[in-house]
């Protein structure tokens, strides 16, 4: 059975955790007010807010207005996941939505692509260097046309791709308002696990070595040799997961984009998501998002094996030696990311 009718069965025996009470717009984001009461799968929900761009249709009006008269399975599922959201994002206010007002900094990881209307947030381990390169081909004008021809490294140079912090006030809202927004994300630990083995096992990253690596040691490791702490090249799984639950280390500073919950990078409870695509279904939820930009009869997501990509039987082995006082806090940490978008508790999970 495929993962999104998996998902369309299971999201279906959720009971809504928290029943609107208002229909007004009630989230402040920067200085705009942008309704957190997602548009409901219907003919023309936007008016004449949204006009067609040079004579075709925008994105939005492909995703709420679809052409065609029955909704797709796809945009079925995609409804089901805003509602997820919204619903989490009420269940848990005083979680989720700890800061009202959104600065310009915090939109940092959300590319924007003028041609076609889109705006993508960038989650680290959830394939952002294939979407970075899709959006390079999106906005670069006919510069490129292979995604796989972009080398990894050019996809990550923050001067090839214009993020929302970069706009004004007035455009940053227009473009919330206008251009259709969306993210991808991954089971949370799995997420995790890949951010370690990419970041603490290869030798080659030395600066998260010398930067995260030196720090976790000297915090977590009993007798650490002087060559260890000088190094921090051999950083264990179990004093990275004690160095994420240790208080002092959020109050030092913010997590690294890598290790980062999805609602601290994205902001889901402050900013409409319009599609919420998932690493498990990501070849249909990247096309389905390329056949709504009005590209997917010539642009589709980059299919490759990749070996050495960090699955569920992995990240059940890295979590055999963490105690269970420690998958508490670290489950804690990541609560919102797991409930948000409809992530069961780990079964091999030891929570107390």
């Amino acid at each position: 059975m495929k993962p999104a009718l998996l998902e369309v069965m299971r999201m279906n025996r959720i009971c809504r955790m928290v029943l609107a009470t208002c229909l007004g717009s009630f989230i402040l984001v920067i200085f705009y007010f942008q309704s957190m009461l997602h548009p409901v799968m219907r003919r023309n929900p936007f008016g004449v807010d949204i006009c067609c761009r040079k004579g075709s249709r925008s994105p939005l009006q492909e995703l709420y207005n679809p052409t065609q008269l029955e909704l797709s399975n796809s945009a079925i599922l995609h409804q089901m996941r805003r509602d997820q959201v919204t619903d989490t994002c009420r269940a848990n206010s005083a979680m989720s939505r700890k800061r009202r007002v959104l600065t310009p900094n915090d939109l940092k990881h959300l590319v924007v692509d003028e041609d076609h209307e889109l705006i993508y947030c960038y989650v680290p381990k959830v394939a952002c260097t294939n979407w970075k390169r899709l959006m390079m081909v999106l906005t670069g004008r006919g510069k490129y046309s292979d995604p796989m021809e972009i080398p990894a490294n050019e996809a990550h140079v923050s001067a090839n791709l214009k993020t929302l912090n970069q706009y004004s006030i007035p455009e940053i809202n227009h473009r919330l308002k206008s251009y259709m927004k969306f993210l991808f994300v991954r089971e949370p630990f799995e997420r995790l696990v890949s951010a370690y083995r990419n970041k603490f096992t290869q030798k080659y990253n030395t600066s998260f070595h010398k930067r995260y690596g030196t720090k976790i040691i000297k915090r977590q490791r009993k007798n650490a040799t002087q060559e260890a702490l000088r190094k921090g090249d051999d950083v264990k799984f179990e004093e990275f997961v004690a160095y994420l639950i240790d208080p002092h280390t959020q109050r030092e500073e913010p997590f690294n984009e890598h290790w980062q919950t999805v609602y601290s990078l994205c902001h889901p409870c402050h900013i409409h998501y319009d599609l919420v695509g998932k690493y498990e279904t990501l070849e249909e939820d990247s096309n389905y998002v390329l056949q709504l930009a009005g590209v997917g009869s010539y642009l589709k997501f980059p299919t490759y094996a990749k070996s050495t990509r960090t699955t569920d039987e992995m990240t059940t082995e890295f979590f055999q030696n963490i105690s269970s006082e420690h998958q508490t806090q670290l489950y804690e940490v990541y609560k919102l990311d797991f409930l948000m978008f409809n992530y069961s508790v780990p079964s091999y999970l030891k929570l107390e």
